[in-house]
């Protein structure tokens, strides 16, 4: 096609630009018009026959900026065209791609799991076994202040590295990224979650937020990591390297990356705890919504994939002849654990303080969060407050060690860079050893250390300090995960319930060990801070390889949920909530079980015609957000607001179909020629009409495009009179974004989105 039967024509930046719903968040003004998008607040006036007319007005407070995924599959002219040239051969060769890619998910998860790994194990080594020698040395003369500075500046230096990498160069890898994957899965798009950028400032940000000595852990972050790791292998395609193998290309459409990032969670899980099973119901309970046989297989498979390349890296490194690393959450081996059925009642109470706990832990947690939303909004000012915290962290943790003088002798499994301070001589402070290593290696101190190991004075100080310490923490500008420090501080006041059960009752002791009641500790605080049951358990049990404690591990979990749930939600889904993103829970709203379509429906609906001129199509584009249009056949007397429902395009493809010149009157230089190809090329990063060069030339416009091909010609609709919760079945099973409502007549009457489910948005 010659230069000049081109209306638009592509900018040469295509390939960075923006995701729409970032461009769009920058705006103030929303229009006052709704059709297939994602803000059912709008009230619109019905477009005249010729030309569109927009409203515009002033966007609410609060309001949601998200758009949704398109998962359910358009089943257009080119879609079909393209199956049927499908053999049989190609088909298998596509089912075999999907388990290639998982296996690759797996192996590529698990060797950025072991890369972290290491390099927080050499560095945490370094760190406190260069601060373990300023404490031999300057305790003998009586100076006690240049360790603490020492601490400081090794906390402070690798925090500020990682704060600043999150709020300069990608804020959405703050934080485990666990509610981010979980909305995805859920059907929102979450700008830039799965991007190779977000992976290295994830991976790096962890890296310095564990070193730094912030309570956070690893493990929660690498769900995150395997979901980005599963979304770029499934595209064959980086657009941040402008890199495009040709490959999978008939992955290139939110349905199938979906399914991937399902396994890459369930994948991360497995390579975090050495839990494939409980990576699967992680996913199933915390995640996905929407699942399928061959799905959990190839997930399954993904899961075992990570855990086993982890375990044989990790055991290779570590110089061991059997393979001990299932996770890079090592209890260690544990020993049985009996308990009596008379103790099922004590694990159950532990359970209930575990929920009511945690239930404080999240709502002051939720409120700090907020409280940063409003007030700390400058980059700078999150960098400095994540710095702050890391020299509160030292300050706690070297007020503790010097003033508790919790002696015990070497070789009762101590820290390996046991401290003496004003110890005797082969003798280490418990208290100290809590503080000079990683979270994860205390947590394992607490469940494995014999009786005796700690004062009860220690244990006591330790959660008075850590519980506050990890609540502000978790929220900065930071990578880190929230699964440890909360696990540190239940095994802590579990370790401490089984001594004062010893104290009061001596003859207790038999059967009251203190590792076990860590483990109960540990659960019920986990299980009261993010509400899992069922994924929680299993988890916990093939961390621990302790099957025949199930029971307690499960009374406890469920315990705590059951009470924690009384008083708000887990951690995660306040999140979600506080962050404004349309997600779709697992019951419709109570107050709108009585509804029906047309009571919650957005009216008038922007439409287009089978065949529309170009003219209106940018218009249209240009001055409203919606992201689907109905295409309609107009009624007898040629009005388009009492159409009839024939079809659904996408902006996407009409931006694709602008930018291509795909118009009736070229029709013999491109018909042949396109594909679904053409529109998978640009996925995910969709041009925007901004994006594209727009004509001035009137001939130009007054072009028309036919949407008979492009469309999805059996969009999902229904009638009027139809309950909202059957309308919400509809778009919990299916993974909707659009469902349009129309009269008996099959006359479009108005359109709902997932925002129309949830009133708070």
């Amino acid at each position: 096609m010659t230069q000049k039967n081109r209306l638009v024509e592509s900018s040469d930046d295509d390939d960075e630009v923006c995701d729409n719903e970032s461009r769009r968040a920058n705006g103030d003004l929303t229009i006052n018009m709704i059709s297939a998008d994602d803000d059912p607040d709008a009230d619109g006036s019905a477009l005249p026959h010729n030309e569109p007319v927009f409203s515009l007005r002033r966007r609410k407070r609060g309001q949601s900026h998200y758009e949704s995924l398109d998962y359910d599959v358009c089943e257009n002219v080119l879609w079909t065209e393209e199956n049927r040239k499908i053999e049989q051969r190609t088909t298998v060769r596509k089912d075999f791609a999907r388990w290639i890619i998982s296996m690759q998910i797996g192996i590529g998860t698990a060797l950025v799991a072991c890369g972290i790994n290491i390099v927080i194990d050499q560095m945490s080594f370094l760190k406190y076994s260069f601060l373990k020698g300023q404490v031999d040395h300057n305790v003998l003369n009586g100076d006690l202040s240049i360790p603490y500075l020492y601490w400081v500046l090794t906390n402070f230096v690798p925090v500020v590295v990682g704060a600043t990498l999150v709020a300069y160069v990608e804020p959405v890898a703050a934080g485990s990224g666990i509610p981010q994957v979980k909305c995805y899965l859920n059907g929102v798009k979450i700008p830039r979650i799965v991007r190779i950028k977000t992976l290295a400032v994830k991976a790096v940000g962890v890296i310095t937020s564990v070193v730094g000595g912030l309570a956070g852990g690893k493990e929660g972050p690498m769900i995150h990591s395997g979901a980005v790791i599963a979304a770029g292998l499934s595209q064959g395609k980086s657009t941040t390297f402008r890199r495009d193998l040709r490959i999978f290309e008939y992955f290139r459409d939110d349905h199938e990356k979906r399914d991937f990032v399902v396994g890459g969670a369930a994948a991360g899980v497995a390579a975090a705890f050495g839990a494939p099973i409980g990576g699967i119901l992680f996913s199933l309970e915390e995640a996905a919504s929407f699942w399928n046989q061959s799905l959990i297989w190839r997930t399954f498979f993904a899961s075992i994939i990570s855990s086993f390349t982890l375990n044989i890296v990790l055991s290779a490194y570590h110089g061991l002849s059997s393979f001990r690393y299932r996770g890079l959450f090592n209890l260690g081996e544990f020993e049985p654990l009996p308990f009596e059925y008379y103790e099922l009642p004590i694990f159950m109470l532990m359970g209930v303080f575990g929920g009511m706990s945690g239930a404080f832990w999240n709502c002051i947690n939720n409120r700090i969060n907020i409280f940063r939303a409003r007030f700390v909004k400058a980059r700078w000012a999150k960098v400095m407050e994540a710095a702050f915290v890391a020299a509160i962290s030292a300050t706690c943790a070297c007020a503790m060690a010097y003033t508790i003088n919790d002696c015990r002798p070497l070789g009762n499994d101590p820290t390996t860079t046991p401290v003496q301070l004003f110890c005797e001589d082969n003798e280490y402070n418990a208290a100290a050893a809590l503080w000079f290593q990683t979270p994860e290696a205390t947590v394992k101190a607490l469940f494995h250390d014999p009786p005796g190991s700690h004062k009860i004075l220690t244990l006591a100080v330790f959660v008075l300090i850590y519980y506050p310490l990890s609540c502000i923490t978790y929220g900065l500008s930071v990578s880190l995960g929230i699964f440890i420090p909360t696990l540190l501080v239940g095994a802590a006041w579990g370790r401490l319930t089984a001594s004062f059960v010893v104290l009061v009752f001596p003859e207790a002791s038999i059967f009251v060990h203190p590792g076990k009641y860590a483990l109960i500790g540990a659960a019920a605080q986990l299980g009261g801070v993010v509400r899992m049951t069922l994924s929680l358990s299993v988890i916990i049990l093939e961390t621990t390889g302790n099957i025949g404690f199930v029971l307690p591990i499960i009374l406890t979990v469920m315990a705590a949920k059951w009470s924690g749930d009384y008083f708000n939600e887990g951690v995660y889904d306040n999140q979600i909530k506080a962050s404004k993103v349309p997600m779709l829970p697992w019951h419709v709203e109570p107050s709108l079980q009585q509804n029906i379509a047309e009571d919650i429906m957005n009216q008038p609906v922007v439409c287009v015609r089978r065949k529309e001129k170009v003219n209106y199509i940018i218009d249209i584009l240009k001055n409203t957000a919606h992201n689907g249009f109905p295409v309609i056949e107009d009624d007898e007397n040629g009005n388009r607001e009492n159409g009839k429902l024939i079809g659904l395009i996408l902006r996407s493809q009409l931006v694709v179909i602008l930018m291509r010149s795909m118009y009736i009157e070229t029709n013999r230089f491109w018909r042949d020629l396109v594909t679904i190809r053409n529109f998978r090329k640009e996925y995910p990063r969709y041009p925007t009409i901004e994006d594209l060069k727009i004509s001035e030339d009137k001939t130009l416009r007054n072009y028309t495009v036919d949407m008979s091909i492009f469309m999805n010609p059996s969009p999902y609709s229904v009638n009027l009179k139809t309950s909202v919760p059957r309308i919400f079945q509809l778009f919990r099973a299916l993974g909707l974004r659009h469902l349009v409502v129309v009269t008996r007549e099959n006359r479009i009457r108005g359109i709902i989105t997932r925002k129309d489910f949830l009133p708070e948005l």
